[in-house]
């Protein structure tokens, strides 16, 4: 019997046994299994085309032969059909002897032709089908369209698994070298040897399959998990100067969210989030799959990547022995092993942490000091504590941004100088940088360093004393809280011991929120004027106030309006629209570090104006910044220093400081002293007639 995928077997796939040779047909030697390839009403009759010539071929037409029947001459199909009982269908015909009876002499005499239907290519009838069911494509179908393609177009399908295999390899190397801060994602730094890829490489050799592709897989993940963990500390390294802490900061991802809603608009935050989610799930799956298919290819090639694997690791030895470096690196690199290591240390050391701050808290030197022996060198006056954010020591520093600042700092000077007013200025090292400006605040206030958010929510549910608290615990002073940042509740309030709280819905503001300011700080000044300040009180007034709008992204800039144009603030309205937007500038180190600089001008010539308007003779202000601004302003720098002053009138309370050697006026000398953040509760206390009287 000829091949049946030979060019001379023309018959169709319900009946191989007809082959054609010359131009006509052979008569079956068994007509009943050979069925019909006639025309209908002519059981067992072939007829060969009209135009057919010797010697050559007949056409096929089974590519528009329904499953399971024929064509007749014309096309149409044959009355003699049978619906096949396996869809699947072949490009070449079955073997005779396989052969299905195609009908009955009763169907055959039937003069009602069937309905035609499309037949289906090889390979395509097999997907077409789920259990019987048209229209849902199984797996098996899949895999014999890809098999069916790549036959079809091997070239492409080769350079498909290159680019595949290419993509992997990249993917993977560059996790392995990828660096945990920003400065460093340079070319040079994927130019080493990665001793984690030759150690894997060595595993997966070893391992049989299905446990190879499980340990890939795996590995692939955390390979992951660990790209994620470093691009997370590129952004808390630009905007809070440390790495991320796979303990504490989860929560501040939603404070990030937030920040993004408030500067750029709801729909870029919820962008974004759903961006970062996608990113991250697509992350993990791609790994996991580059480093299968990596482990396949030296499964497949097990001999020559057994060689490489050695080689490579002879050479990562010799260059680690030898200590080779490659710009100021070495090139052999265990970088993702250090990485793991690292967390895993610090994870370590925030456990340990949280116990022994715990106890911390426990120790206060002022815990048991007697309300009547607490800050009796300031007894009748009002005490301010104002807070500008982002206020650093880059802002007096800096040659860009230090001349405008020196000249609001300058023009406030003279103006409180001729009102009556004295300063002393000096510096102090914030706990925090970038950002967390509450850790900042809860430092100062505390006398405890406060640099994450654990050691925060330690303090906040302590009885340990802050400064404001001090204040209240005499009896002697009200104390007030403007927090125009706030947007929600506000639990804080008890540990600071504030009798009332002003948040950014309780001051009347009817104007424009300033990126994520939600007003200026002229109005948030003027509404502590009118809601506390200006009123007649039975007691002198301590207040903490938060100045935002030199808060990041620096745009728009709110601009000074005269004092009795502010009223609801919907004087603001032609200023926001006329300055400049958030995305403009928010990712352009030089437009940011311009509109830094004019926010720090703007929020200290608002304080200055407040305290020369408004101030009396028993005010006293202490005012000082609460971190430095981000990398992308302040630079690469260690310097965590943010400037604070205290000013007024009754030269008896600057007299008290004096042995603190700060510098006179709103400026601080550069080499002033300079002291950690948590030490200013216990100087400031001391200084002003407290008595130490420390808890057990």
């Amino acid at each position: 019997m000829p091949d049946p995928k030979g060019p001379e077997n023309t018959g169709t796939a319900e009946n191989p046994a007809i082959t054609e040779t010359t131009g006509t047909s052979e008569k079956p030697e068994n007509p009943e299994a050979a069925g019909n390839t006639g025309n209908a009403g002519t059981p067992g009759a072939t007829e060969a085309p009209k135009d057919a010539e010797p010697g050559k071929p007949e056409a096929r037409q089974d590519a528009v032969t329904p499953a399971g029947g024929q064509t007749s001459e014309n096309g149409e199909p044959s009355a003699t059909t049978e619906p096949a009982k396996n869809a699947e269908t072949t490009e070449g015909p079955r073997p005779a002897g396989n052969a299905e009876p195609t009908q009955s002499p009763e169907v055959a005499e039937s003069p009602q032709p069937a309905k035609s239907r499309p037949q289906a290519s090889a390979g395509a009838e097999e997907a077409a089908t789920v259990s019987g069911r048209p229209g849902r494509v199984s797996l098996r179908g899949r895999l014999a369209h890809w098999r069916s393609w790549r036959g079809r177009h091997p070239r492409a399908a080769l350079a498909l698994r290159w680019t595949a295999t290419t993509l992997s390899a990249l993917l993977v190397l560059g996790a392995l070298l990828l660096p945990n801060q920003l400065q460093l994602l340079r070319t040079d730094q994927f130019l080493r040897l990665p001793g984690e890829a030759i150690i894997a490489a060595a595993l997966l050799l070893a391992l049989p399959r299905k446990p190879r592709v499980a340990v890939a897989a795996v590995g692939g993940t955390v390979l992951g998990a660990l790209t994620v963990l470093n691009l997370l500390d590129m952004g808390y390294a630009e905007y809070l100067g440390r790495s991320f802490n796979p303990i504490l900061d989860w929560g501040l991802l939603d404070d990030a969210q937030s920040y993004v809603a408030d500067s750029m608009g709801e729909a870029v935050a919820v962008g974004a989030g759903v961006g970062v989610v996608l990113l991250v799930v697509g992350l993990f799956a791609s790994m996991a799959l580059a480093v299968v298919r990596l482990s396949t290819l030296l499964a497949d090639h097990r001999q020559t990547a057994t060689r490489a694997t050695l080689a490579a690791g002879t050479v990562w030895m010799t260059c680690s022995a030898l200590g080779l470096q490659y710009a100021g690196e070495p090139v052999a690199q265990d970088r993702a092993a250090t990485a793991l290591t690292d967390k895993a240390r610090e994870v370590r050391k925030t456990l340990r942490d949280e116990a022994a701050f715990e106890k911390e808290t426990r120790v206060d030197a002022f815990g048991n000091t007697p309300p009547a022996q607490l800050l009796t060198g300031l007894r009748g006056k009002d005490v301010i504590f104002t807070f500008i954010e982002s206020y650093g020591r880059v802002a007096l520093t800096d040659p860009e941004i230090a001349p405008g600042v020196d000249r609001a700092l300058d023009t406030g000077q003279q103006a409180l100088t001729k009102a009556g007013y004295h300063a002393k200025s000096g510096w102090l090292t914030s706990s925090t940088f970038g950002g967390g400006s509450w850790l900042g605040h809860s430092t100062t206030m505390s006398g405890l360093w406060i640099d994450n958010q654990q050691r925060y929510r330690t303090v906040m549910n302590s009885d340990h004393l802050s400064l404001t608290k001090a204040f209240g615990k005499t009896g002697a002073w009200d104390t007030v809280g403007i927090m125009p940042g706030v947007q929600k509740a506000w639990p804080e309030q008890r540990y600071y011991g504030l009798d009332k709280v002003y948040n950014a819905f309780q001051m009347g503001y009817r104007g424009p929120a300033f990126s994520w300011s939600t007003m200026p700080d002229q109005y948030a000044l003027e509404s502590f004027q009118r809601l506390e300040h200006g009123r007649d009180r039975a007691k002198p007034l301590m207040a903490e106030i938060i100045l935002t709008s030199s808060h990041q992204p620096w745009a728009p800039v709110p601009e000074m309006v005269d004092w009795k144009d502010v009223g609801d603030g919907s004087v603001f309205d032609s200023i926001e629209k006329k300055g400049q937007k958030a995305s403009d500038i928010i990712s352009d180190s030089g437009k940011s570090r311009v509109a830094y600089g004019k926010s720090v001008e703007y929020s200290v010539t608002a304080l200055t104006q407040w305290l020369e308007r408004y101030g009396t003779d028993d005010t006293v202000l202490v005012f000082l910044g609460d971190h430095q601004p981000i990398t992308r302003v302040s630079g690469n720098t260690s310097v965590r220093d943010v400037p604070v002053s205290i000013v007024a009138k009754d030269p008896k309370v600057l007299d008290k400081i004096v042995g603190w050697k700060w510098t006179d006026g709103l400026k601080p000398a550069p080499d002033a002293p300079v002291w950690k953040m948590n030490s200013f509760r216990d100087r400031f206390l001391t200084a002003y007639g407290s008595t130490p009287h420390p808890t057990k």
